[in-house]
């Protein structure tokens, strides 16, 4: 029993060994008998002499799913098995080759078979009982019960029909194509469906005798080069009927629509040969030369397939299990068990029991002679110059290597793996004798280590709101995962880290106070930590907020008092020389040679760079100029080319201009009054409502 793996599906084999590449089968067969392998244990045999002497061509089962019947070739015959014995019950032989049969009742009693020299044979339990010939050659055939009409559709625009009740051929049914495909009945209503050569599907109502619809199924194809022809047809229900092209297509057809519910492509340009629906599993079976897939009819997604080293021809599948059986270019019939599709028929139910056995055992994926090795692999490996040689076989994005090479490719290749494995066993050794150590644990846990670390300073600062926060991350469960699943890893490279810039700069801020030991002041930590949604509820306006903190931030001198926010004024001045020293007054730039700029600062001037006034970082820059007084500085440069000289130049506040400035802030004020009772007129506040409301309620 072979187990394949395929999408997380199991597939069993039931008679086959080792899965031997189809490229290798004939210099197989050629080598001749070998000796008993160890694989052949593990074969089971599930019906004995299931095969044929040369190829297999069709096979199908009873309705009452007793026997099972098979026709092949050299010389062509038909096998027929019975389940309860799980062995052969009876085998004929024919003149010619068969190309499809239709099982008339519900054992093997009644059977016809289609030959391809056109000749149509019943044959009953005791054997051949009539044989005659149709004018065209046959493809199809299918039995319609209500008329015991036997359909044979072929190279002719003709269906014939041979009632088998009277004995005798009927007027056939004459459709528009050249020539027919395939055929099939809905055993609901008994509408007649044909697939043309033309690409189309023709239904008709036995009784009218006349084509009731036609659906064009090429024109769905329009990627198609050819116009394709339909191979293949099935009827899901009374309703859904699927239908295969000879380009490798499935479709879904609702037959009251003109278009398809679904398209599935096989990818191999190959001819569809058959289609079958599992109902419980909502699953759909089509078969190509290639492979067998099983897909779902509902999203078109793969549940897994089947192939083989030969062609198949046909396959038949046990209504409600999981058990298929193949007909295919080799003398074996292969019978396949897929546990997922359902469990196995009643006659093989010990099926079952032998899956769990194995079911721990390994699964080979492909092939067990053989590696597949990708191309950076077979560089690793040194055998790239290999290819194009007989000892790869291109396959995909790689190479199929026989197994016994890639061995020993594989030890040359890793001469120093004892090594490795050596120092990796120590290394663990090591590890393994390392905690009856004393260690000293780090508080610090192993996810998010800088945001523990800044928690645990913050949880012991004088500010009681931080502490508290602090504290209730660090020691409240609902939090702990923060700092122990990996998921919550803060990234400072994402863009929502980047956004949050007021933290990032108040965390700059404290690495800045606590680097340069700077005590702050509890109040001013305090009103830094105000959130700044408060200001967007405020009912000021902006202009009022920065007038606000015009005043206060910026300063300004009264009489016998400094400034209010107890910095210095700075004014800049040029220097007497480039030593530092202050100076006196102006002097000449010649005088000056390689001075730079220079400040005359006031005695307790603050120059705290890295930590200045919140309240002066509130004002903006033209209000913060034109509270200073400026004048005109000059900048000269010897950097070894020539002399440059650059000058500042900005509008400097006149002293003398004091009224003018008075009166202007006079009008401000007013309009800025004006502006605010307009504003209180307009904005109603809610707390009246709200009362009003809550005074009615109660």
């Amino acid at each position: 029993m072979l187990v394949t793996d395929i999408n997380n599906v199991k597939i069993y084999n039931l008679s086959g060994g080792k899965s031997i590449p189809e490229w290798l089968a004939d210099r197989k067969r050629k080598q001749g008998p070998k000796k008993k392998q160890a694989s052949s244990d593990r074969r089971i045999e599930l019906i004995q002499d299931f095969d044929m002497p040369g190829v297999a061509t069709a096979v199908a089962i009873t309705p009452d799913g007793q026997y099972i019947l098979a026709t092949g070739t050299y010389k062509p015959r038909v096998k027929c098995f019975e389940v309860s014995n799980l062995s052969l019950k009876f085998e004929r032989c024919f003149d010619s080759e068969v190309e499809k049969f239709e099982i008339l009742s519900d054992d093997y009693s009644k059977v016809a078979f289609l030959h391809a020299d056109r000749y149509v044979e019943i044959h009953a339990a005791p054997g051949r009982h009539y044989r005659l010939r149709i004018p065209r050659f046959g493809r199809d055939i299918v039995y319609h019960k209500p008329t015991c009409d036997l359909l044979l559709v072929g190279t002719s625009a003709d269906i014939y029909r041979l009632n088998l009740e009277r004995g005798q051929f009927l007027l056939p049914y004459t459709t528009a194509a050249s020539a027919i495909d395939s055929v099939t009945v809905n055993r609901e209503h008994q509408m007649i469906c044909v697939g043309t050569q033309e690409g189309t599907i023709e239904a008709w109502d036995y009784r009218d005798k006349a084509c009731c619809g036609t659906l064009d199924v090429a024109s769905s194809l329009p990627q198609s080069k050819e116009v394709p022809s339909v191979t293949a047809l099935e009827f899901k229900n009374g309703l859904t009927i699927a239908a295969g092209t000879s380009t490798g297509h499935v479709l879904l057809y609702d037959i009251r629509g003109r278009s398809p519910l679904a398209v599935k492509d096989h990818l191999n340009q190959l001819p569809i040969k058959k289609i079958r629906f599992q109902g419980e599993q909502k699953s759909v079976y089509s078969l190509d030369a290639a492979m067998l897939k099983i897909w779902d009819e509902s999203t078109l997604k793969q549940k897994a397939c089947v192939e083989s080293s030969s062609n198949f021809n046909d396959f038949a599948h046990f209504p409600g299990s999981g058990l298929f059986l193949f007909a295919e270019e080799d003398t074996k019939m292969l019978p396949y068990y897929v546990p997922s599709e359902g469990p196995a028929p009643r006659w093989c139910s010990f099926l079952d029991n032998l899956v769990e056995d194995i079911e721990s055992e390994t699964v080979h994926n492909l092939y067990d002679d053989y590696k597949f090795v990708t191309k950076q692999e077979l560089a690793d490996l040194k055998l790239d110059h290999l290819e194009g040689t007989t000892m790869l076989r291109a396959y995909m994005h790689g190479f199929f290597i026989d197994i016994r090479l890639y061995k020993q490719a594989k030890s040359v290749s890793d001469t120093f793996a004892f090594d490795g494995f050596r120092k990796e066993k120590i290394r663990k050794q090591i590890e393994a004798a390392r905690p009856a150590r004393i260690q000293l644990k780090s508080a610090l846990p192993e996810v998010n280590r800088g945001l523990a670390q800044q928690l645990m300073e913050e949880e012991h600062m004088r500010n009681a709101k931080r502490s508290a926060i602090a504290k209730g991350l660090l020691r409240d469960d609902r939090f702990k995962g923060m700092f122990q699943n990996p998921d919550f890893e803060v990234d400072k490279e994402a863009n929502e880290y980047r956004i949050l810039s007021a933290v990032l700069q108040r965390s700059e801020r404290d690495k800045a106070r606590r680097k340069e030991n700077v005590v702050v002041d509890p109040e001013e930590e305090q009103n830094d930590e105000q959130s700044t949604d408060d200001d967007l509820y405020s009912e000021k306006s902006d202009s009022e907020r920065e007038d606000d903190k015009e005043d206060e931030g910026m300063g300004e001198e009264r009489p016998g008092k400094g400034p209010r926010n107890g910095k210095a004024n700075v004014r800049p001045q040029k220097l007497g020389n480039g030593r530092g020293k202050e100076s006196t007054g102006t002097q000449n730039d010649e005088q000056a040679d390689g001075a730079a700029f220079s400040l005359d600062v006031e005695e307790g001037a603050n120059f705290n760079i890295i930590q200045p006034s919140r309240k002066l970082q509130t004002v903006s820059l033209g209000k913060r100029v034109t509270k200073l007084d400026h004048t005109t500085t000059t900048a000269q440069f010897d950097n070894g080319i020539g002399k440059r000289e650059i000058t500042f130049t900005t509008a400097a506040r006149s002293r003398k201009g004091g009224k003018g400035e008075e009166r202007d802030r006079s009008r401000y004020q007013a309009a800025l009054k004006k502006h605010k009772e307009e504003r209180r007129k307009v904005i109603r506040s809610a707390k009246g409502v709200i009362r009003k409301t809550v005074t009615k309620k109660f």
